[in-house]
């Protein structure tokens, strides 16, 4: 059995974007676990024409206090250009997704940046709603940002820890959820939960959000 207290998500901070006069962000976060050590999102590590405006500001996972060989999987929560632009540092290793977002990435102008989704090397494994890489792990269809868009579900001692990617971009979108996937996030109770774009996990009746 896996002791759940050996289990923990860890939030890194690996770009900022210009999002209108704001500076916002970018987070990948990793997954700690007895059975191996999953990163939910891989955020950018290029600049890319198609995103040059957003004014990118790159603080990559190939200059942190990271060894990359350690990640054994890969969660892509969606594949918009910030949250697959670093897939590419783990070819060869499984990188889930749903399998209705790899369909819209691949087909659907303006979606993302083609050629970070099908870099060289890049294996996905092709997720049809809820599937669990690892004991006390689950992965979810959270339809809203995208069609194909996931959370991550991590069971700890102190309860369900969600990483939600862009299923809400600042805290008010789970105070007031109008999504299907925001309605599932508050159907879970959960201990707490991490966003994309946020630095601090929302919790019920957290104020704001720090997009710091």
């Amino acid at each position: 059995m896996t002791r759940r207290s050996a289990v923990t998500v860890t939030p890194v901070r690996v770009a900022t974007l210009l999002a209108g006069k704001e500076q916002m962000p970018v987070y990948v976060h990793i997954i700690d676990h007895p059975g191996g050590r999953v990163l939910v999102d891989t955020g950018m590590t290029d600049l890319h024409p198609a995103v040059a405006d957003m004014d990118p500001r790159f603080e990559p996972l190939t200059e942190r206090s990271i060894e990359l060989d350690s990640i054994t999987a890969v969660v892509n929560t969606h594949l918009h250009f910030d949250h697959c632009g670093g897939n590419h540092l783990f070819a060869g290793r499984p990188i889930y997704v749903q399998r209705q977002e790899l369909e819209d990435a691949r087909t659907q102008d303006d979606y993302t940046i083609r050629e970070w989704v099908d870099a060289a090397g890049v294996y996905y494994v092709e997720v049809d709603g809820e599937f669990e890489p690892l004991p006390g792990v689950r992965l979810l269809p959270a339809p809203g940002h995208t069609r194909g868009s996931q959370i991550v579900v991590v069971e700890t001692d102190d309860g369900s820890v969600v990483i939600a990617g862009d299923t809400a971009v600042w805290f008010g979108e789970l105070d007031e959820p109008a999504t299907e996937g925001q309605r599932l996030i508050r159907s879970l109770n959960p201990h707490e939960v991490w966003l994309a774009h946020v630095a601090e996990p929302w919790v019920a009746g957290s104020p704001g959000g720090n997009t710091a």
